[in-house]
């Protein structure tokens, strides 16, 4: 009788450098302005701007997004969404609402979950790109730290 040893699986162990929620903005935050940067944020209050992130952004159950375009690697929408949509992946849970156009690689969505806009599939969607401060920005900055 012989006996074999059961073949191992390679595990699977996920990239979480950019796959990790790193900042929060909680319940209660109004946020009026661009955010741009990268890593992984979480936005549970309600933001109104521009959103270009390198890496995860999660809508939470309270959060709202209102803006022209968000664009990030991966976006996950459990509250509100509007305006469009480029990101890598995108997965709408059964609470998310967005009203926009999406382009995205992956799509993903539960019962319930709504959508109204277009939505083009694309084999690759570019990088979110990290946007340089501009001339006054980087005046500014260099103002307040001398100060």
């Amino acid at each position: 009788m012989l006996f074999s040893k059961k073949k191992e699986t390679p595990a699977f162990i996920p990239d979480t450098t950019q796959s990790r929620v790193t900042s929060v903005i909680g319940p209660g935050i109004n946020w009026l302005g661009d955010l741009r940067g990268s890593g992984g944020i979480r936005i549970e209050g309600t933001i109104t701007g521009e959103i270009a992130i390198s890496g995860l952004v999660v809508i939470g159950e309270t959060g709202k997004v209102e803006c022209e375009q968000l664009k990030a690697d991966t976006i996950i929408v459990a509250g509100i969404v509007q305006g469009n949509i480029t990101c890598q992946k995108l997965e709408i849970r059964s609470s998310g609402k967005v009203w926009g156009d999406v382009v995205t690689t992956t799509f993903s969505s539960e019962d319930g979950a709504f959508l109204r806009g277009q939505m083009r599939m694309e084999e690759n969607i570019e990088p979110v790109e990290q946007i340089p401060l501009s001339d006054d920005e980087l005046s500014k900055d260099s103002e307040d730290s001398i100060e």
